[in-house]
């Protein structure tokens, strides 16, 4: 078996191009859709497609194809996978939702009381939507089944 190229782990080539396709659409969206080029949306939690989902799932199912789905280490990516897709569109999102919240309350305030506050906007694209999560984890599993060749060689 011939080792990748990112410390000699074609899983973690698999799992990196995942993560690169789902975070660089981010930055071509941004392009079409907000008309500017904005390389941050590169390194940004949040937004369609969950590149948390398109990284974790691509890890399962590169580990469930190089050693088996009944082995236990596509046990442990799979449970990893589930509990980092829910946190990204639960926990994280609630949080982003919270940080909006608090951005508005904070604004009121500085107004109400004539600016007087250092105002600080909290991030709010912490998460993701169902769909983006669904998109991200479709995206991930598409690549590491198009990559099959290359795990397997």
């Amino acid at each position: 078996m011939h080792s990748g190229i990112i410390l000699g782990n074609k899983i973690l080539d698999v799992v990196t191009i995942s993560w690169f396709i789902a975070q660089f659409y981010k930055v071509i969206s941004s392009i079409i859709i907000d008309k500017k080029f904005n390389i941050k949306r590169m390194f940004e939690t949040g937004g369609m497609p969950s590149s948390h989902s398109s990284t974790v799932s691509a890890l399962a199912t590169a580990v469930g194809i190089t050693y088996g789905v009944s082995s236990v280490l596509f046990a442990v990516a799979a449970i990893f996978a589930i509990i980092v897709m829910h946190d990204a569109s639960g926990i994280r999102r609630a949080a982003g939702k919270q940080a909006g919240m608090l951005n508005k309350l904070s604004e009121s305030l500085n107004s109400l009381f004539e600016n007087k506050f250092q105002q600080e906007n909290l991030r709010e694209l912490l998460g993701h939507t169902p769909i983006e999560v669904l998109v991200g984890a479709i995206l991930g599993i598409a690549v590491a089944l198009i990559m099959r060749p290359y795990l397997l060689a």
